[in-house]
């Protein structure tokens, strides 16, 4: 959906769930306004509409800097830590004649 229309079929293809689930995810999708539907003859064609994600997408603007300047996960900074501790043992261990 996200280069070009798609059935329900097609998109129910590349998904381990029944195609009902399918259906009701797009339904939600469509609702939401986050996918586009039109008929096709018989067929009825679904895309997505980026216009909500690009909103979406320049609300969480001012917030990208302050993520990206944030300190890692916890546990990351244990490990740099605990690495740095090591670094710094082996330098004094290699120092001592």
């Amino acid at each position: 959906m996200r280069t070009s229309e798609r059935t329900a079929g097609e998109i129910a293809e590349a998904f381990p769930v029944s195609r009902p689930a399918i259906s009701r995810h797009l339904r939600v999708l469509r609702e939401s306004g986050l996918a586009t539907v039109r008929a096709d003859g018989q067929r009825r064609l679904y895309a997505l509409d980026p216009g909500p994600l690009e909103e979406l997408d320049a609300w969480l603007e001012p917030y990208r800097l302050f993520w990206a300047r944030r300190p890692a996960a916890p546990d990351v900074e244990v490990r740099r830590d605990d690495r740095i501790h090591t670094d710094q043992l082996r330098a004094s261990h290699d120092s001592v004649p």
